[in-house]
């Protein structure tokens, strides 16, 4: 699994060398903002479920034609699965968070993910809305501190984007 950590050492050694003072510097600033990840980590993890629903729920109001006969929300079934997978992209975040860096997501939420989604004939913006609705809801202090928001924030983005 990729984390910062890992990324560092793997290219020094395929280039034959020592990590570089920029190199090690990268690791310092990872294992400095690991307080703050390890918080974000937490605070999701006791409230995964629910931030799930939260995000499913503005999602479909969003695009309630979903909803409809035929369309990727028309059955318990279908909506489950949504949920599901926007649970999904949340515990790999909290991996993310976990371990410092995106491997997690890189390796099982991002790789290939489109083109499941296009042979499923899934619309993908109802997860960008979903994400989106999930990292503008993060209020520093409420949820989590300001720095611990932003290490989240930076994840959610990053899946938005790979959505996108």
């Amino acid at each position: 699994m990729k984390s910062v950590i890992t990324t560092v050492v793997t290219a020094a050694d395929a280039a034959g060398r020592f990590p570089s003072s920029s190199d090690l510097e990268s690791v310092q600033g990872s294992i400095q903002r690991a307080g703050a990840r390890l918080e974000a980590a937490e605070k999701l993890a006791a409230n995964i479920d629910n931030v799930a629903k939260e995000g499913y729920d503005a999602c479909i109001k969003k695009y309630s034609y979903l909803n409809d006969a035929g369309q990727a929300n028309s059955t318990d079934t279908f909506k489950s699965k949504c949920q599901r997978d926007i649970a999904h992209y949340l515990r790999l975040i909290n991996y993310c968070l976990v371990v410092g860096g995106t491997g997690p997501l890189d390796e099982w939420g991002i790789a290939g993910q489109r083109e499941v989604y296009r042979a499923l004939n899934l619309p993908t913006a109802p997860y960008v809305a979903a994400l989106k609705f999930i990292r503008d809801r993060g209020c520093a202090p409420r949820d989590m501190s300001a720095q611990a928001l932003l290490e989240y924030n930076a994840l959610v983005d990053y899946v938005i984007n790979s959505l996108s």
